[in-house]
């Protein structure tokens, strides 16, 4: 596992200064939150699972379906530990009544946790999981040893 977690969090690094651009996944030209995830799932296992059906960037988005949430569950595996950890991805509900609309993954655990994440105004940055951050997190899984 910590192969898989080591070129996961490699891979995002080399993603670090990509501007947002909302439904890119272009390393160093554009990317979203999902669009970086989805470039490093190319990075580990080529082609991408699913094809990738138009969103909005609107982090308030109401719905009865957790759609980021549900593709995590049928590609990704479900988290095992209680705190993140390094490799993990984070799905995260920005507002409370809201679905998920947030991505990104832990690039330094401990005491002062960090994770790798694209967000409008920001590009891809390498960010702090402070309270605020950590209090939204929906979801934590991680990349597959093989798909």
């Amino acid at each position: 596992m910590a192969e898989i977690v080591d070129k996961a969090i490699a891979e995002a690094r080399e993603w670090l200064g990509t501007p947002y651009h909302h439904q890119a996944s272009v390393k160093g030209a554009g990317t979203d939150c999902l669009g970086l995830l989805r470039g490093i799932w190319r990075h580990l296992y080529g082609a991408e699972p699913q094809l990738v059906p138009t969103y909005t960037a609107d982090w308030a988005e109401t719905g009865t379906t957790d759609v980021l949430i549900e593709a995590a569950w049928r590609h990704l595996t479900p988290s095992p530990t209680l705190a993140p950890k390094r490799g993990d991805v984070l799905v995260f509900r920005l507002q409370s009544e809201a679905i998920a609309k947030h991505l990104g993954v832990v690039s330094r655990d401990g005491d002062e946790p960090y994770f790798i994440h694209a967000y409008s105004g920001h590009g891809v940055v390498e960010s702090p999981l402070s309270r605020p951050w950590a209090r939204r997190i929906a979801a934590r899984f991680v990349f597959p040893e093989r798909i």
